[in-house]
């Protein structure tokens, strides 16, 4: 067991499984899941369904994270992919065509990646600062997202593109089938190759890696337009749930969420080790605790003072100190049992 316990992803899979139970106890078909017209429904369907951008944005933080970087833009990345392929549609002379859903989607894409394209190089050839860097863009963002809408919240009318957040496939939403497939392919591309070793090596030390000839800049520009192309399907699925761009709202706070699931996911925030599945499952918490807010009926004034409460909560258990503490306990406790049994 206390082997088990030593596993980093332990405490957030122990914190997942606790939120769940509670959400059972409260609501008695909450784990249940049902067939209805070839489509699978049920309240875990709908965390997964309704995590899927958050959990895609942090895949794409915490390789920027483990490169010893932040991007604090991937919120206005997300406002600017949903107000440039909702404008696309609404401005097409076939607005329900799918292959007007096609370009608007590539159109979306193609700005992210040069988001990230200026991300990377604003951090590693004109060495800005992460933060300071993505600051520009997260502020600049929503004003070009307001700017490509004019100001006004774009409706479209078109089922191809709606199929992206609301469809079905083999039964199960679209989102969690995309975010499944970005999830293998980063999970080969940075643990089957020699990608991810060179991400954990530009975090540890940047300079060790440039001395022993490790192209870091080239390392760095990768993660960054990862991360934007991640927004950027991220943002897809936003406004497609939704059939409507909102540049003031769309993806709005949700670069905090990210960092919060690759934190409690077990990445370290000073770069190298990193964790895409202790990511997924931080991801989930956090979704899961938005669903216990509804479930527990909890007042709408204290709800994000529970879930900092939450997520303060999990990652002290991850903390060396805590831990130690806890184990140094145990002992003292045990100890006393004994005494009083010898007595």
């Amino acid at each position: 067991m206390r082997s088990v316990l030593k596993n980093r992803l332990a405490w957030p899979v122990i914190a997942l499984v606790a939120l769940l139970a509670v959400n059972q106890v409260f609501r008695g078909d909450f784990l249940s899941l049902r067939m209805q017209d070839g489509h699978l429904y049920g309240s875990i369907i709908d965390i997964m369904r309704n995590g899927a951008p958050t959990i895609l944005i942090a895949l794409g933080m915490t390789l920027v994270i483990a490169s010893r970087g932040i991007d604090l833009s991937v919120g206005a990345v997300v406002a600017i992919a949903g107000a440039a392929s909702c404008s696309y549609i609404a401005a097409s002379p076939e607005p329900a065509s799918p292959a007007t859903a096609a370009v608007a989607v590539v159109i979306a894409v193609v700005a992210g990646l040069v988001l990230g394209v200026w991300n990377g190089f604003l951090v590693s050839t004109i060495g800005v600062q992460p933060i300071i860097a993505t600051l520009v863009l997260m502020t600049a963002g929503r004003g070009i997202a307001q700017l490509v809408t004019g100001g006004q919240i774009v409706s479209v009318t078109n089922d191809s593109y709606k199929a992206i957040g609301a469809g079905y496939l083999f039964t199960l939403p679209v989102s969690i089938l995309i975010t499944a497939v970005v999830f293998i392919l980063a999970a080969v591309l940075t643990r089957r190759t020699a990608l991810g070793t060179l991400i954990e090596a530009v975090g540890i030390n940047p300079v060790a890696s440039r001395l022993a000839g490790l192209r870091a800049r080239n390392i760095i520009w990768i993660v960054y337009i990862f991360s934007a192309f991640c927004a950027a399907i991220a943002g897809l699925m936003i406004s497609s749930n939704v059939t409507a761009a909102d540049a003031n709202n769309a993806g709005l706070y949700i670069e905090m969420d990210a960092i919060l699931a690759v934190v409690i996911g077990g990445t370290s925030l000073a770069g190298g080790r990193y964790s895409l599945v202790g990511t997924v499952v931080g991801a989930f918490i956090i979704q899961t605790l938005t669903t216990t807010v509804y479930t527990l009926g909890i007042p709408p004034e204290v709800t994000l003072v529970f879930k900092a409460l939450v997520v303060l909560t999990v990652c002290l258990l991850q903390a060396p100190k805590a831990r130690n503490l806890l184990r140094n306990l145990k002992p003292a406790s045990t100890l006393r049992t004994k005494e009083k049994v010898a007595v």
